[in-house]
């Protein structure tokens, strides 16, 4: 038998968008190979070790970082089947009832281009809460007459509910963006009324004053919405206090500016890492789980009781006065 046990962390970093399958994103990745680059992530892999990893495929309908909060918050992991609307509600301070399904409402721009649509970032569009409202207002009644309940909760973020959401999968709206929503629709036959009502919000906000005044100031207009998040409200919709989720290379990856991604990874590694790092050369027991399009993996202090323990922690410290491992080859993995 071991003569230790890992103890849980006492602080947890995850951080979403850390590497991408996009071609932009293998262009930009082999500047992180330079032996500068994110020195406390190279010393942070020099001394921790891989605890767990998340599998997944980049045609999955969740996106692995939503898999390692799920775990965190004790949901089953079933894919596009996980109720991130009423984590969101948690954020934004909303209250959902317990015994309906609910799912989260993002509105948006659907660009049409020669071939296909593409959905942009809703936290792009500058959305304001005016102006959200106003908009929220002009559909409800659409998805009341059919049954559906509203509630506005931020500019970017309406929650609804209604029987059919029951056990439908869904896309994450961070999987969609950027891309042809039309694909990420599931074959769900509950996905049929989705699309109806996509169609007729479309057609309902064409000429409302708000996309009017928008289209004049040179803005994208809000001309439908996405579905996402949907089911039941879980006893646990609370992020864990230990657990930090890291949010900075969200908006560069998705757009493919890749100049401030890695601009945004350089300043994650300079206060989230190196925090980390503090913490970890302070004695406390840490964990950092590193997400990208297809994978998650948690590297995690190691344990260090008995002689045995005490010579790996002696030889990693060795090993961390030096540059520390290239990351790159651990973000191609994920």
């Amino acid at each position: 038998m071991p003569d230790h046990v890992t103890p849980p962390p006492s602080l947890h970093w995850i951080v979403p968008f850390a590497a991408s399958l996009s071609e932009p994103c293998q262009h930009a990745l082999p500047r992180l190979a330079d032996a500068k680059a994110l020195p406390h992530l190279r010393r942070l892999l020099s001394q921790l070790q891989e605890v767990a990893r998340i599998e997944g495929d980049e045609y999955a309908l969740s996106m692995p970082h939503e898999r390692v909060l799920a775990a965190a918050m004790g949901w089953p992991d079933q894919d596009g089947l996980l109720p991130c609307a009423a984590w969101w509600a948690k954020q934004d301070g909303v209250k959902l009832t317990a015994d309906a399904h609910w799912g989260l409402l993002s509105p948006g721009h659907w660009l049409m281009g020669r071939d296909h649509l593409t959905l942009l970032d809703p936290a792009t569009l500058g959305l304001s809460e005016a102006e959200s409202r106003a908009l929220f207002e002009a559909v409800r009644s659409l998805f009341e007459s059919d049954g559906w309940t509203l509630i506005w909760g931020a500019s970017q973020r309406w929650y609804a509910s209604h029987p059919s959401l029951q056990d439908l999968p869904t896309a994450s709206l961070d999987r969609v963006i950027g891309r042809n929503p039309d694909v990420w629709l599931t074959d769900h036959p509950q996905a049929r009324t989705l699309r109806r009502l996509q169609s007729e919000v479309q057609m309902l906000l064409y000429q409302h004053p708000i996309n009017d005044a928008r289209e004049q100031a040179g803005l994208a207009t809000v001309n439908s919405f996405w579905l996402s998040g949907c089911g039941p409200v879980p006893a646990c919709t609370a992020t864990p206090d230990h657990i930090q989720l890291v949010n900075d290379l969200r908006a560069p990856l998705l757009a493919d500016d890749m100049a401030a991604w890695l601009d945004a990874w350089a300043q994650v590694d300079n206060n989230v890492l190196k925090q980390a790092l503090q913490a970890m050369d302070a004695g406390k027991t840490i964990a950092l789980t590193l997400c990208g399009e297809r994978h998650a993996v948690t590297l995690a202090t190691a344990p260090a009781p008995g002689l045995g323990g005490r010579m790996w922690q002696s030889v990693k410290r060795l090993t961390s006065s030096r540059s520390g491992p290239d990351p790159v080859a651990l973000l191609n993995s994920l």
